[in-house]
């Protein structure tokens, strides 16, 4: 079952170039589902009563135009698969008239919250969704591998205005934190995120960063440099 809603580009969206920023593409798509998920009464106080949350994995993201300031946009989501306790989502943007801005896919984990571990998601949620075809584009791998960093960054801490409902680092607010750490005048068409562990309020974030001949990595690390996240921008 496919979820839309439409809106127009915000000041408070973009950026220097006056165009939609990629946190703010993103802070789209993830708003879209949370807005389906309120719709079919699966939503974030639902999710609390039960110990539980949908934690997102990965993200794979292309983007083909930058919609611009006033610009009328449509947002759509629809579950495209779901897998013991992983759930596949499928997200585009598009113009008023058809033209495909932007679409994505993820993959998130049902989690009990008190535990920590990942739990299958009730067939009631699952039915509660339904499933539409998965989106025909080749998104790469959900693995993302960090090459040997080239560059070490000042490590920072988490703050209250990173956090969510989950009470942990939004996964929109990670990929802010690793876009600041990117360099000057890059410009994002395809992003690839790998979340390997939860970040709360008063961690400290060790970014390190990786250039390629096709891009650049960023991994935000903990004290003991394990990665929180690793993300590919090309």
């Amino acid at each position: 079952m496919k979820y839309s809603f439409t809106s127009r580009i915000r000041y408070s969206e973009i950026g220097e170039d006056g165009n939609l920023t990629l946190p703010g593409l993103i802070n789209y798509f993830q708003d879209c589902s949370t807005f389906q998920s309120e719709a079919i009464g699966e939503g974030v106080a639902e999710l609390k009563k039960r110990g539980c949350a949908w934690v997102l994995s990965a993200w794979q993201i292309h983007v083909r135009r930058n919609p611009s300031l006033g610009e009328a946009v449509k947002i759509t989501t629809w579950a495209s698969g779901f897998k013991g306790f992983l759930g596949m989502r499928n997200f585009t943007m598009e113009t008023e008239d058809g033209e495909m801005l932007a679409c994505a896919n993820s993959i998130w984990s049902y989690v009990n919250m008190e535990t920590g571990h990942p739990v299958r998601a009730p067939k009631e949620t699952t039915d509660a969704y339904g499933i539409d075809g998965p989106i025909d584009e080749d998104f790469g791998e959900r693995k993302v591998k960090m090459p040997e960093a080239d560059f070490i960054g000042e490590p920072f801490p988490v703050r209250p205005h990173n956090l969510d409902t989950n009470h942990h680092v939004n996964n929109a607010q990670f990929i802010s934190l690793a876009g600041e750490c990117l360099p000057k005048n890059f410009t994002v068409r395809r992003m690839r995120a790998e979340y390997k562990q939860q970040a709360h309020l008063g961690d400290v974030l060790h970014p390190l960063r990786a250039e390629t001949e096709n891009g650049c990595f960023i991994s935000l690390n903990d004290e003991k440099g394990q990665p929180y996240v690793v993300v590919e921008f090309q």
